[in-house]
């Protein structure tokens, strides 16, 4: 038996079957990906890659309570199998009990194609994005523009195995494009990026079209001050600042009075109102074109995820339903802690206000303000108010009158997106985005874009 010809189903089994703890979860990772890189109109690099990771959770009960032991490893040969799961109990039998113990999850049916090989992408799924992007060099080159950028396309096939006889298996595609249009002496720089799950949506054309506006916006440089301005966040932006919302979302880091959700004297925020505007905030493993694991997939515990909940179902969720606080995420654990439903984190989020407009629409709304590319290099200052730092990148336009005046100098921000929630005035229409700072962890978003009536502008940042 090898790491590469051994089907995945079998290796769970067999690390099953060489498991002695009193409980055992096998998670194996195959994952594969194809990437294209481009410089200066021209491709650069392109390569595919295979990987496996094997993760073993033993559990061993004892006396005061159930402890639980997890070790992860890379290409597991059949002569490596069982000294990693003999570690995984090695561990558990060396530590204190897992405060987040509870019955492995049981009675949930196999998943079909549980003993199938696993899904694989190659260089194929460019077949037809390729060709129109070498069109889109040409424009681009014509138009006196350089083009950089990065596509990639992962294929991730986990499949599940537990002592309770759980035997699921998820297939994630996950593709991700980022272009970078610049100006010869590299002094205008613009960005666009996409999320997709097979390439089949994304039009280069359109978003090298995109991105010449912008540099031509930016042949106008006027400079401004830091300050509060009426600004308008695009999807992309809005996205960076949710995701980190959601991952600071905890229900019982909110209970214990450590985060923006933890109710003064006590408690949670759930139930509060978080803004004036009909915002839901959601996640659904079967939302169309934004499809996640429908079951925990967790490899190590914390206070929003726990290894004894792998296999969980999971189901639609809303985080906040028409400007209301509804849920916060729990694990089974912590569910029983705080008192609020099991609510796991899902692979995908989106937000939703109602709005039709786009964004086109609420720049020719704009009486003076500022029109943003993309955040980036996202830092949090205050947990208890989830106070965020960061900067701007790629392009800050003024808009006067319901045009695009010119570009002005980027900026270093301070605001806090619970804070963004409640003073938001107006919410576009919502469309699949992909977010710039968290394009490496998660990709599944859509977002509308937001008018905020005083984004703080904390400081001036010389960044291009």
């Amino acid at each position: 038996m090898t790491a590469r010809t051994t089907k995945p189903h079998e290796i769970v089994e067999r690390a099953l079957e060489l498991s002695r703890a009193d409980g055992c979860v096998v998670i194996a990772d195959e994952t594969s990906t194809a990437n294209l890189r481009w410089a200066r109109n021209a491709l650069t690099t392109n390569g595919v890659t295979r990987g496996r990771t094997l993760t073993v959770v033993a559990t061993v009960n004892g006396k005061e309570g159930t402890a639980s032991g997890v070790v992860s490893r890379s290409a597991v040969t059949a002569a490596e199998l069982e000294p990693l799961v003999r570690a995984a109990e090695a561990a558990a039998q060396g530590a204190d009990p897992a405060e987040d113990a509870q019955p492995l999850v049981d009675g949930v049916a196999t998943s079909p194609g549980f003993t199938e090989a696993p899904a694989e992408t190659s260089s194929t799924v460019f077949a037809a994005f390729a060709p129109a992007l070498g069109e889109s060099f040409a424009r681009a080159r014509a138009g006196g523009r350089e083009l950089y950028g990065f596509a990639n396309h992962e294929l991730v096939s986990t499949y599940i195995g537990t002592s309770t006889g759980v035997r699921l298996r998820h297939d994630q595609p996950t593709g991700t494009l980022e272009l970078n249009a610049k100006s010869p002496d590299g002094s205008r720089s613009a960005w666009a990026g996409r999320s997709t799950r097979d390439f089949q949506d994304v039009d280069p054309a359109a978003l090298d079209g995109e991105l010449a506006q912008r540099l031509a916006w930016a042949e106008r440089r006027i400079d401004l001050p830091a300050g509060r301005y009426e600004t308008l966040l695009p999807p992309t932006a809005v996205a960076d600042l949710l995701i980190y919302q959601m991952w600071s979302a905890a229900a019982r880091d909110a209970a214990e009075g450590r985060t923006v959700f933890s109710k003064p004297g006590g408690g949670t925020r759930v139930g509060d109102r978080l803004s004036d505007l009909p915002l839901t905030l959601r996640s659904d493993p079967h939302e169309p074109g934004l499809e996640a694991a429908p079951f925990v997939i967790a490899h190590t515990s914390g206070d929003d995820a726990s290894v004894f909940d792998n296999g969980l179902p999971l189901a639609p969720t809303r985080w906040m339903s028409e400007g209301q606080l509804t849920h916060l995420v729990t694990t089974r654990h912590s569910a029983g802690l705080t008192g609020l439903p099991v609510t796991p984190a899902i692979g995908n989020l989106v937000l939703d206000g109602g709005g039709t407009q786009s964004l086109t629409d609420m720049v020719a709304g704009t009486e003076r303000g500022l029109l943003l590319t993309c955040l980036w290099y996202i830092r949090e200052v205050d947990p208890a108010t989830l106070l965020l730092t960061g900067l701007t990148r790629d392009g800050v336009y003024l808009v006067e009158n319901g045009e695009v005046v010119g570009a002005a100098n980027n900026f270093r921000f301070n605001e806090s997106p619970v804070d963004l929630l409640s003073r938001a005035s107006e919410a576009g229409r919502t469309e699949k985005t992909l977010p710039r700072e968290w394009s490496d962890w998660f990709t599944r978003a859509a977002m509308p874009a937001l008018r905020i009536p005083d984004f703080n502008m904390s400081s001036v940042s010389q960044g291009v």
